[in-house]
């Protein structure tokens, strides 16, 4: 359990660094990318394993690691053109009940346990993300530009899926720190790959800010996924509860803490959201 602990007190420092940023107006994405490239030489630090490069490009799970690192770049681009098209609400939601996907793949393809309890905690869990991250009193507007929504909630969904099958299938015990460093150094890679392109037609001005949020949004984003992996290697620790808490635990902590440090306003919604996560938490976890 303490690995989940970890896994959600790091998932809670990326919600708090990202908000600073915004208060700061620090510009979002070039943060993204300097964080990537620390998280990469971080991992790379701390890394003890004496495989070589070689040995790294010919393990099962390198290509994956390619993979997830050109999905976090992507889901990250994906939700700035979602925000622009429908609202910061509707990226809240669409990001958030994208929890639903992993946990339908860890029942129905790793036959994971589904009791009564459990469902239970599960359903009602998927209800609190919805009431919490919906933090105006106006409706959602899904129907608008549905496309949008719908490819970040499946992108979302499939990248922890795709994590959890990697972990479950080619990442040992010892290679967690090196496929960790693998992913956000692609991810790197890639954004800066875009900031180029972007500085070379004069489209954006280097923000000198983006690499002190950068260092510091790399390692708690290193630890997120670090502790995320670590997470699913425990023993009898089943992905449908683990991303049913994580995902819960982090929604709702993260309004309790922008409605305590940052003022911001919850409506009856976000209340009743909070209360149905504590409930689905302990259905879960005690399932």
């Amino acid at each position: 359990m303490m690995y989940v602990v970890l896994s959600i007190v790091a998932s809670l420092l990326i919600v708090i660094i990202f908000k600073l940023l915004q208060k700061f107006g620090v510009n979002t994405f070039q943060t993204i990318v300097v964080n990537y490239m620390v998280a990469f030489g971080f991992g790379i630090i701390a890394n003890q394993n004496s495989m070589g490069v070689a040995d790294v490009v010919a393990s099962e799970w390198f290509w994956g690691s390619v993979i997830v690192g050109a999905m976090f770049i992507g889901l990250f681009t994906l939700m700035a053109w979602t925000t622009q098209k429908n609202g910061l609400s509707v990226v809240s939601v669409a990001s958030k009940m994208s929890v639903v996907i992993p946990i339908i793949a860890g029942i129905f393809l790793y036959q994971e346990s589904a009791g009564y309890q459990k469902l239970i905690g599960i359903v009602l869990a998927l209800l609190s993300v919805y009431l919490v991250s919906v933090k105006s009193k106006t409706s959602v507007n899904f129907k608008k530009n549905l496309a949008w929504p719908l490819l970040l909630f499946f992108g979302s969904g499939i990248s922890d899926t795709y994590i959890n099958h990697l972990q479950s299938t080619s990442i040992s015990e010892e290679n967690v720190i090196l496929f960790s460093s693998c992913v956000f150094g692609f991810a790197g890679v890639i954004g800066i790959i875009i900031l180029s392109i972007s500085k070379l037609r004069n489209d954006i001005q280097l923000d000198p800010k983006s690499l002190i949020g950068g260092l510091v949004l790399g390692l708690a984003n290193y630890a997120s996924l670090y502790f995320i992996i670590k997470s699913l290697q425990v023993p009898q620790m089943e992905s449908s509860t683990f991303f049913t808490i994580n995902n819960v635990a982090i929604v709702m902590l993260s309004t309790l803490i922008g409605l305590w440090a940052f003022k911001e306003h919850l409506t009856k919604k976000n209340w009743m959201g909070i209360g149905l996560a504590l409930i689905a938490i302990y259905l879960v976890t005690f399932a």
